[in-house]
Formats: C-alpha cells, sequence, structure tokens
C-alpha cells in the first residue's frame, strides 16, 4: 500500500461537557467524525450522529442523536476549530448526497424550504450549483440536495430565487448580494443542458419523434425520473412502444411481460438513464445499479437472452403497482452479472404519491438499491454512514424504507411470479420492518405511509405527513 499524504490532524485544546467526556480535552477533526480526548475518556462521534453544530460566544455545541457536546476556552482557536469541524461536516454531507466533483457556482445566502406544507427558515448557508442539483450545506441537518430534475417552477426576484419540485416542494434562496443574478443563470442553463439531453436521448429511442412530441416527452422522462406508460404513450404510440422494444431486449424482459400480465400495463411506470451520462450524484465505477452486497443471489437465468449481450446505452427501471394500488414493485432492468430482484413496497391506497416517493428517493441515492431495505441496525453500520445521513436528510427516502416490504428473488421467473403474487394477493403485513419510533408509540399510525406515530407528532417523521390532532 502507498504511504499517506495526509498531514496530522491539528490537535485543539478545550474544556468540554458532555455525555461522555468532560473537562480538557484534546480535540481532531477526521475525514468521518472528530475526537474528544480527555486524560481517562475518549470520545469520537461520527459526523453521521451529528444534527447541529453551532458556534455561539466563542463556544462550540456539537449536538448528536446521543447528546450534546459543548467546547468551551478555546481562545482564538474557536473559530479555526469550527470552521474545521463544520468543512469536514460538510463534506461528509456532500458524500452522503452522493455529489462528486467541485461545484460550478459557489455562494453564501440565507435558504428557506418548503417541504409537505412545512416551512423551515434556515439562516445562512453555502449554496452550491452542481451539473444536476443545487446543494444548501447549513451545518445541521436541514441540509438538501435539490435535483434539477425534479424542478418545475423558478421564480426569480431581485434579491431571492425560488425552485419549485413537480411535488409542490420548493426552496428559496436570498441575500445572495452580487451573486443572485450569477446563481440563477447557472441553475437555468444547467436545467436547460438537461432537458437538451434528454430530447438527445428520447429522439435516439424514437427517432420519429416530432419535436412537440419530444418536448412533451422530456418533460416527463428527464434524466433521474420515471412515468407512467400510459403518459408517454398519450404524447406519442410509436415513443411507447420503441421503449416496450427496449425493454424486450433487456434481461428484465421476462419480469417486464409478466407485470404487464399481472396489472395494467398503461399504469407501470418506466424511467430511463443513459449509461454514458454520469449524474453528479456520483454512479462510481459500476453503474448506479450495482448491488454488491449480494452477490450469491445474482439470477441464474438468463432473462430475455441478453446476459452475454453487449451493455445497453440505457438502464431501465420500473414501478408497477398491484391491481388493488395497496402495493408498488420496482424493478430494474441490470446490466449483465448483476445481482436482480423485484422489491415490494406499500402504497396506502395512493399510487402516485407512492411512485414520485420512490423515483425521488432512487435519484436521491443514485440508483444505489441497497439503500431501501437495509434495516435500521445495518443503517447504523460503520460502512453505511453514508446512507443514514442521506436517509436523515431527504424525506422521500424515510417514507419508502418505511414503507418496504420484502424483495423478491429471481431465482426462477415461475418462483419470483409466485412470491409476487403471494405478496400482492395476500399484502405483506407480517413481512414488513416495523417503524422505529424515538419516544412510545401512541398507538396510531400515519394515514399516508403507515409508520407509528407518537405523541404529540404535528407531522410524520417516516413522510413528513401532516398529522390532523383530535
Amino acid at each position: 500500500m502507498a504511504a499517506s499524504n495526509d498531514k496530522p490532524a491539528v490537535e485543539y485544546t478545550a474544556q468540554a461537557a458532555s455525555p461522555l467526556v468532560n473537562g480538557e480535552v484534546k480535540l481532531k477533526v477526521k475525514e468521518n467524525s472528530f475526537i474528544a480526548a480527555g486524560l481517562f475518556d475518549v470520545a469520537e462521534i461520527p459526523y453521521s450522529r451529528v444534527n447541529a453544530l453551532e458556534f455561539e460566544n466563542y463556544n462550540i455545541t456539537a449536538r448528536t442523536d446521543d447528546g450534546d457536546y459543548t467546547f468551551s476556552r478555546m481562545g482564538s482557536w474557536a473559530t479555526p476549530f469550527f470552521e474545521a469541524l463544520r468543512d469536514a461536516y460538510n463534506k461528509a454531507v456532500l458524500r452522503a448526497f452522493f455529489v462528486r466533483g467541485n461545484p460550478m457556482f459557489t455562494a453564501t445566502g440565507d435558504y428557506r424550504f418548503t417541504e409537505n406544507g412545512v416551512t423551515v427558515n434556515n439562516g445562512k448557508a453555502p449554496i452550491h450549483v452542481y451539473d444536476t442539483c443545487v446543494v444548501a450545506l447549513p451545518p445541521n441537518s436541514n441540509a438538501r440536495r435539490i435535483p434539477l430534475c425534479f424542478v418545475t417552477g423558478m421564480d426569480k426576484k431581485d434579491v431571492e430565487v425560488t425552485l419549485t419540485l413537480n411535488n409542490g416542494d420548493s426552496y428559496a434562496f436570498s441575500k445572495l448580494g452580487y451573486e443572485t443574478a450569477g446563481f440563477a443563470e447557472r441553475v437555468e442553463n444547467n436545467i436547460r443542458a438537461l432537458r437538451e439531453k434528454t430530447i438527445e436521448a428520447v429522439t435516439e429511442i424514437d427517432p420519429t419523434l416530432t419535436a412537440s412530441q419530444a418536448s412533451q416527452v422530456s418533460k416527463l422522462l428527464t434524466e433521474g425520473v420515471a412515468a407512467p406508460m400510459g403518459q408517454l404513450a398519450a404524447i406519442s404510440s410509436s415513443f411507447s412502444a420503441a421503449v416496450d422494444k427496449k425493454l424486450a431486449q433487456t434481461r428484465a424482459a421476462d419480469s417486464y411481460r409478466t407485470l404487464k400480465e399481472m396489472c395494467d400495463p398503461s399504469q407501470i411506470w418506466v424511467g430511463l438513464k443513459k449509461n454514458d451520462i454520469r449524474q453528479d450524484g456520483g454512479d462510481g465505477p459500476d453503474g448506479p445499479l450495482v448491488e454488491p452486497d449480494a452477490p450469491e443471489e445474482s439470477m441464474p437465468v438468463d432473462e430475455g437472452g441478453a446476459a452475454d449481450a453487449a451493455p445497453d446505452p440505457y438502464l431501465f427501471w420500473m414501478i408497477a403497482p398491484s391491481p388493488d394500488g395497496q402495493h408498488t414493485a420496482v424493478e430494474f432492468a441490470v446490466k449483465p452479472g448483476e445481482s436482480a430482484a423485484t422489491f415490494v413496497y406499500r402504497t396506502g391506497g395512493n399510487v402516485l404519491v407512492s411512485a414520485s416517493h420512490l423515483n425521488r428517493a432512487l435519484e436521491a441515492i443514485s440508483f444505489k438499491r441497497e439503500v431501501i431495505r437495509l434495516t435500521e441496525e445495518e443503517l447504523l453500520k460503520p460502512e453505511n454512514i453514508d446512507y443514514f445521513m442521506a436517509a436523515k436528510r431527504t424525506a422521500s427516502l424515510k417514507y419508502v424504507r418505511a414503507n418496504f416490504v420484502a424483495r423478491v428473488i429471481h431465482s426462477s421467473p415461475e418462483a419470483w411470479k409466485r412470491k409476487l403474487t403471494e405478496l400482492w394477493n395476500k399484502g405483506a403485513a407480517q413481512s414488513v420492518r416495523p417503524a422505529q419510533p424515538t419516544t412510545a408509540p401512541s398507538g396510531e399510525s400515519c394515514p399516508a405511509c403507515g409508520m407509528a406515530l407518537t405523541q404529540g407528532m404535528k407531522f410524520c417523521g417516516g413522510c413528513g405527513a401532516k398529522i390532523d390532532q383530535k
């Protein structure tokens, strides 16, 4: 192994007041954590468990899942320590958001967001613009990655820019000073670039599309977004037929054919992504649909006869609703050599809301499928800290994880269909992973996602839905 060129971490001295270590401590800022070492006690605090970093009157407080850590009596070293801690924390958040590379534009300003009807004001925060997203980085759990593929509205004012997503959530950036115009221009250019790439992709799939049809289809299928086949067919029957043909040539061909028999084909949501288009979310060397944690469950049969074929330039995924609308099955047309499985979720009877959350969650985690089925215990393992941080900051990922039912392995087409039919017909109440309440449950559940509620909750901790107080 090559020798590391990393410089030794700077050591700071402070007085600590915390659940684990108190009195004089030595502080070190690391890549994924910071260390507070007293004479006899040592605490290493992972950033995944830090919910906020605060700096007031030269006191630094890290508010964590395990209690507050306050450091004082640092003198002139308080500011550099806080800045180093905040920068390392923000880098960890960016990794959790699957953001790679350098931002195309940066600024600092006020930012607020409205999600599920709830508005949160965050004060000043660094704002980064990447090719497919905008990231706001306050030093707390309100950091957000705003994917441009879901942006359907942009309101520009003299001192404020607001982005609105297709689910109604909005993100406002203000007090950017002279950077306001540059921020708006950069975001606009990136949205246009995404649309142009999508038009290029859809016309490559169906060269017969008119300019109007290509524009309409691209609005539904901006890279990272899925849409019902019925909506695509309403715009262009030739395009939906071309997508149908493409799917029939993938390793998911048998699954797709069976799903069309099991539910209304027009209600199957389909998303596509070009293999050669790299999202700033960071696909990694193996592509976005790799599931390395389950190689032993790789499908032993060659679905669609494509196992040895050259990789398709597109990656497809599907969201198929059960006939009664109570479940969805998420299927990925994986590349040869990758494990194949179908993920089943509850919808609460609202397929549109469920599919939208699934779409948002998958895009947010760069289609790393294992994230949406890990148990709470698995999510807390050191190797999954990025996923844990992402789940804290992505409402749709919380919703999807709360509604995960089961994973159906492609041991054989017959066994796969039998298991999926069983789950759809009988429900999967016994297979649903229970929600993890933070306090004693109230005995009630969220009407939107089914997550257990606690006494006095005004909004669901799983999906963020407003809870009517009785």
